[in-house]
């Protein structure tokens, strides 16, 4: 096992993976919150295009939507995040990849924080009202607030759920853990020494924020 992690860069894979999957979780939580703001908007509009999102990309296969951006956006309508350099592509398929697990993973985002939304008693939006908050102060200052707090394990299971869909950017050449490992089990005969050393990378990565994010929940629920 020693011996195949001193002859692959199996940790660089892995902290490729780590910065794939902290990039989308940011960009996954800003889109989220801002999806589920609207599908609790007052405006019928807006609560349309907020279910539209959640329904489209909730039931649409995350290697279909990587593959599109990578594919689609970037090589046939030549949609470009990253400047011209010998980095290019990879730096492309990277930032594409960050946004396809972005967009995938905010409609998670949305439903989770939409159910916290949902535990804030009405009491406490109608006492927001009568201050005279407009509904974006109301749900900034009051509403926001008691609903990350009541949704901390639901999103640690999302974040968790985020790092082992990011195994899915493979499919557009990102050297994360699982290109590597797909390279290693053409290359290597120890088919279950390979498959045990990701499965052990990915435990290391997950256990710990399962268990962060429940000392969390638990340190800031929300007492009824």
């Amino acid at each position: 096992m020693f011996d195949l992690i001193s002859r692959y860069d199996v940790l660089g894979a892995f902290w490729v993976t780590i910065k794939l999957a902290a990039s989308s979780a940011v960009l996954a939580l800003i889109l989220g919150t801002f999806v589920a703001a609207m599908r609790v908007s007052p405006v019928p509009v807006a609560r349309f295009l907020g279910a539209a999102y959640v329904t489209i990309f909730r039931n649409t296969p995350l290697t279909l939507i990587i593959v599109f951006c990578s594919l689609g956006l970037y090589s046939t309508m030549g949609w470009k995040l990253a400047p011209e350099g010998p980095n290019s592509l990879a730096q492309n398929n990277f930032r594409y990849a960050v946004l396809g697990l972005s967009i995938y993973t905010a409609a998670f985002v949305c439903e989770s924080l939409r159910s916290g939304i949902n535990t804030v008693p009405m009491g406490q939006s109608e006492a927001g009202r009568s201050l005279g908050f407009t509904f974006t102060q109301n749900l900034r200052i009051v509403v926001l607030p008691q609903a990350f707090r009541s949704v901390i394990a639901p999103l640690g299971s999302v974040l968790i759920a985020l790092t082992k869909n990011s195994t899915i950017a493979s499919a557009i050449g990102v050297a994360e853990a699982a290109t590597l490992m797909a390279k290693m089990n053409e290359n290597e005969a120890a088919l279950i020494t390979i498959g045990f050393i990701f499965a052990l990378g990915f435990v290391i990565l997950t256990l710990p924020t399962g268990l962060l994010f429940g000392w969390l929940a638990k340190r800031f629920e929300v007492a009824r």
